[in-house]
């Protein structure tokens, strides 16, 4: 069997919006994270193609190995991740991405890989890209087996249940909705669908900041909530400002440089893999300047990504800045998912 197109192709993208499209012809998928990920199964090879165009496959041994023996021929746009009972877990994702094998193989088997399918690019030796969406959703279906490590992502025609699934699984690592036109062909690279991601606020003690890359300016903004015992822990970044702003923050920064910020919990700064060839050098601030700023979710007790600045909260006590303003994530059941997947098939 030869497949119609070769590896690597730039996968279909989204383009985000603050409300959920309605209408006729919108279908409506939760928006996982993790890898993004296009399988390429041609016989009994198994590629799999990143984002960016990089192979993946000998990072998850586990996924080609079950994709090998479940798959037919064919090519499939979807999401690698690693479920916990907590969510799915980005960061132990992140470090499947190891240059040793042995490492690898030992993660495997520890924090195995699942594989879930949103689109069909190819059947056998025919390209299905040309094709209207609800044709290769149908198809996919017929050829995605259900298991807890491969399935075909649920999906629903209804807006009000894709408003129910997007706030019933916020916190639990499906971060979203995806919203799709059934008539549409597999464009890649082009931002023809929608992405409506969970927003919320906290306010948090800047903590610290990195210098930016043009001279005397900020870089970004480092951000600490405090636990129950009263430790200050560095919960990600801001970075959202102009030029302008850059320039500004440092004057508005340097009364409070020196003392004693983070450093007794989460610090930032630490070196990894990937971020070896970063300077992470930061300056601390005494904790004393509040900003609200907007978020997506927490991965673990972090913000997952950087924050967007929305205001600086004069008004608030830098103590008051803590976990216990975060409502807790639920807790993550991948069966009740696959059963959502069942339900749409």
């Amino acid at each position: 069997m030869t497949l119609p197109f070769p590896s690597p192709i730039e996968p279909m993208l989204a383009e985000p919006q603050d409300e959920i499209p309605v209408g006729e012809g919108w279908v409506y998928e939760p928006k996982w994270d993790g890898f993004r990920a296009l399988p390429f199964k041609d016989g009994e090879k198994v590629h799999l193609c990143s984002r960016n165009g990089q192979p993946l496959e000998r990072y998850f041994p586990e996924v080609v190995a079950l994709l090998g023996q479940r798959l037919p021929a064919c090519v499939l746009d979807g999401e690698l991740f690693i479920p916990t009972p907590k969510g799915l877990d980005f960061e132990t994702l992140q470090q499947r991405i190891h240059p040793a094998d042995s490492r690898v193989r030992k993660l495997a088997k520890e924090t195995p890989a699942a594989f879930v399918a949103f689109d069909l690019l190819a059947f056998g030796d025919e390209d299905w890209r040309g094709r209207p969406f609800a044709e290769r959703r149908a198809k996919l279906l017929e050829i995605v087996p259900v298991s807890d490590a491969l399935f075909p992502t649920p999906q629903t025609a209804d807006p009000k249940l894709a408003l129910e699934w997007f706030q019933h699984f916020e916190g639990a690592g499906l971060d979203g909705i995806i919203a799709r036109r059934t008539e549409l062909p597999y464009l890649s690279g082009k931002r023809v669908m929608v992405k409506v991601k969970h927003g919320r606020t906290a306010d948090c003690v800047v903590g610290g900041y990195r210098v930016g890359k043009a001279a005397d300016t900020i870089g970004a903004l480092l951000l600490g909530l405090y636990d129950a015992q009263g430790v200050l822990h560095h919960v990600g970044h801001t970075s959202s400002f102009t030029a302008k702003q850059k320039r500004e923050l440092v004057e508005k920064l340097k009364p409070y440089e020196g003392g004693t910020s983070f450093g007794e919990g989460r610090t930032p700064g630490a070196p990894s893999r990937w971020s070896a060839k970063k300077d992470l050098s930061w300056t601390p601030l005494r904790p004393e300047l509040v900003v609200e700023v907007k978020f997506d979710y927490l991965q673990g007790d972090r913000f997952r990504h950087g924050a967007t600045f929305v205001r600086w909260r004069t008004d608030k006590p830098p103590a008051q800045c803590s976990y216990a303003q975060l409502a807790p994530p639920r807790p993550f059941d991948l069966a009740e998912v696959i059963a959502l997947a069942r339900d749409t098939r």
